[in-house]
């Protein structure tokens, strides 16, 4: 082997793709690890138990997506979903709730600018899919920014 002959390059390891960073606000702990559970296979998650707490986190750490409960003590996820739309236009956001009255549902799809609301009980399947279908939205809207 000649001295001046460039050296072997071993192949690069395979890197996984990065998971999309997912938001779940929720005061039901219960009900938050159900969904940390079954969206923790496909993204990374992090979890708020307030709508203040979710304020926070969103100042250190860009999200894909959020969902939030639409009722929770100190704060609606309502009120929290429109704060996050004016701040994160790019973001997603994903309502849960237990009210049926469509005109609380069409107020809160015009002001948020949901990409969906799900009614409890929430499948997990419909909830993965949304999430999936939401982050996707994210890129497309981040893509068309440019």
């Amino acid at each position: 082997m000649n001295p001046t002959d460039p050296k072997p390059v071993a192949p690069a390891a395979p890197v996984a793709p990065k998971k999309a960073a997912v938001l779940l606000v929720d005061d039901e702990k219960p009900l938050l690890d159900v969904f940390a559970g079954a969206l923790g296979p496909f993204f990374d998650i992090t979890t708020a138990t307030t709508a203040r707490e979710a304020d926070f986190i969103l100042q250190k750490k860009t999200f894909k997506v959020v969902v939030a409960d639409h009722l929770m003590p100190g704060g609606n996820g309502m009120n929290f979903l429109v704060r996050a739309r004016e701040e994160f236009p790019h973001m997603q956001r994903v309502l849960v709730t237990g009210y049926m009255k469509p005109e609380m549902l069409l107020r809160s799809v015009n002001e948020a600018a949901l990409f969906r609301y799900l009614l409890k009980p929430v499948s997990m399947a419909e909830l993965i899919k949304v999430v999936q279908d939401a982050a996707k939205m994210y890129d497309a809207s981040v893509a068309a920014a440019k």
